[in-house]
C-alpha cells in the first residue's frame, strides 16, 4: 500500500460541467491539487506522436489507450506523495468500438483512490451544454445515448467502489445553481 495523501476520483461525461465544479471547490479548500488525467495521458500521447488534439485520444485502439492509462496513473499516483490530489477523469470513454473503461483494475490499483464521485446533470443540460462548448471536437450524441453512458457509469462506479473499497457519490450540477455543486462537493471532501 502506498503512504498516500487523500485520492479523490472525480468523474461526469463530457458537457456536465465536472471541471468548473472542480476548480470552484478547490478555490475554497485550497489543500487539493487537481491533475486531469486526460491531461497527462494526452501528454504522454502527444510526446510519442500518436496524437495532435486532445479529443483525437478517443479514437486510439482499446490497447494503445490502456498502455497511455498505465502510463499516466503511475505519474499520478507518484504525485500523491506530496499532496491530496483529485483526479479529474471519465468513469468511461466512448470510443468507436465502444466504451472503454476510464478506470481499469491497474489504474485503480496504481491510484488506490478514497473517494469516487460522480458530477451528473440530466440528459438535457449536458447536450445544451455540449452545443454551447465551441471549445472541444465532440461527436454529436443523442439524448439516449448521453443517458445510457450516465447510467453505465453509476454501474462502474460500484464496481471500483467494490475493487477499492472507495466510497461513491453523486452531485447534481443543474443548469444555473453551480453554487450548489460547489458546495456539496466541499462538503463531501471536508469529511
Amino acid at each position: 500500500m502506498h503512504e498516500y495523501r487523500d485520492i479523490v476520483v472525480i468523474t461526469g461525461i463530457p458537457g456536465v460541467g465536472k471541471t468548473s465544479v472542480v476548480e470552484q471547490a478547490v478555490k475554497k479548500l485550497k489543500n487539493y491539487k487537481i491533475v486531469n488525467f486526460g491531461d497527462v495521458m494526452f501528454d504522454i500521447a502527444k510526446g510519442e506522436g500518436l496524437v495532435k488534439h486532445r479529443d483525437d485520444m478517443r479514437k486510439l485502439s482499446p490497447e494503445t489507450q490502456k498502455k497511455i492509462q498505465r502510463h499516466a496513473a503511475k505519474k499520478i499516483a507518484g504525485m500523491a506523495a506530496d499532496s491530496n490530489i483529485i483526479v479529474d477523469t471519465h468513469i468511461s470513454i466512448k470510443t468507436p468500438k465502444g466504451y472503454l473503461p476510464g478506470l481499469p483494475l491497474w489504474v485503480l490499483e496504481e491510484l488506490e483512490p478514497t473517494k469516487i464521485i460522480i458530477i451528473d446533470a440530466s440528459p438535457e443540460e449536458i447536450y445544451a451544454r455540449r452545443k454551447r462548448d465551441d471549445t472541444r471536437k465532440r461527436d454529436e450524441e443523442k439524448l439516449e445515448s448521453i443517458r445510457f453512458h450516465q447510467i453505465y457509469n453509476v454501474h462502474l462506479a460500484g464496481a471500483y467502489s467494490m475493487i477499492t473499497g472507495a466510497t461513491v457519490s453523486i452531485v447534481y450540477n443543474r443548469e444555473g445553481r453551480m453554487i450548489e455543486a460547489v458546495k456539496e462537493l466541499i462538503e463531501i471532501l471536508s469529511n
